[in-house]
């Protein structure tokens, strides 16, 4: 046995145990257990979405409704397969899945006057918590079992 092991057996079981269950006890921020259905509607207008930005969940099945207020105007999201084109009085709608956790920024995709460029919102897809909770409590309750059995 390793001597720095010797008498903090019950000590690191303890600290192992007490980890594993602040992992699965400590609350998270509110969340659907579930992927949800959501609709968002976004108003487009020179040179500005609002609301400029989505906060979604990860597996939520999202239908952005696009509605241009002055000129043509379209959205188009980095890292999704999302373009859509509305005109004045007219909307556009695209559903997709968030399948991706992150940030990701969604611009005008039609050129729209001289502050084009500028025209750019976030769309945010938070994680799967319970999964990152299961996957803490797996690699705490490992790491105690190899430090509480660890034998040279």
């Amino acid at each position: 046995m390793m001597p720095w092991l010797r008498g903090r057996r019950p000590l690191i079981a303890a600290s192992a145990a007490l980890l594993t269950l602040a992992a699965i006890f400590v609350p998270l921020p509110a969340r659907a257990g579930t992927p949800q259905t959501r609709t968002i509607n976004v108003d487009a207008r020179q040179f500005a979405f609002e609301p400029a930005t989505l906060d979604v969940q990860h597996g939520d099945t999202v239908t952005l409704h696009l509605e241009s207020l002055d000129a043509l105007h379209g959205l188009s999201i980095d890292g999704y397969d999302v373009n859509i084109q509305a005109e004045p009085g007219k909307s556009a709608n695209v559903t997709f899945v968030a399948d991706k956790a992150g940030t990701f920024k969604f611009r005008c995709s039609v050129t729209c006057g001289a502050l084009h460029p500028f025209m750019i919102g976030k769309l945010t897809v938070e994680p799967d918590l319970p999964l990152a909770r299961a996957i803490a409590v797996t690699l705490i309750a490992a790491l105690g079992a190899i430090a509480f059995f660890w034998k040279e």
